[in-house]
């Protein structure tokens, strides 16, 4: 008997859910964070499920955090140093 040569089926990714692992932008991650908050608020998903839903939360949160860093520290390059107060307008 000929032995098969074929790779073998690459192991399944460590997420079980359909969610990307990271973010395509910064509104994107916080419509995820806000829809899990929601679901979680609602105290109707099993325990197993919840505690995934955290971890996501927690990953969103620090991305966000990040690019939000990110953009401040690139607003104090632009304005010499010193970052300006924004009125909103």
């Amino acid at each position: 008997m000929a032995r098969s040569t074929a790779a073998a089926p690459a192991a399944p990714a460590e997420r079980t859910d359909d969610r990307p692992g990271r973010p395509a932008s910064y509104e994107q991650a916080l419509a995820e964070l806000d829809h899990l908050v929601l679901q979680m608020e609602q105290g109707e998903l099993p325990l197993d499920r919840l505690l995934d839903d955290y971890r996501r939360g927690a990953e969103l949160l620090a991305y966000c955090r990040g690019r939000l860093e990110a953009v401040e520290a690139q607003v104090k390059l632009l304005e010499e140093g010193r970052l300006k107060p924004w009125n909103g307008a």
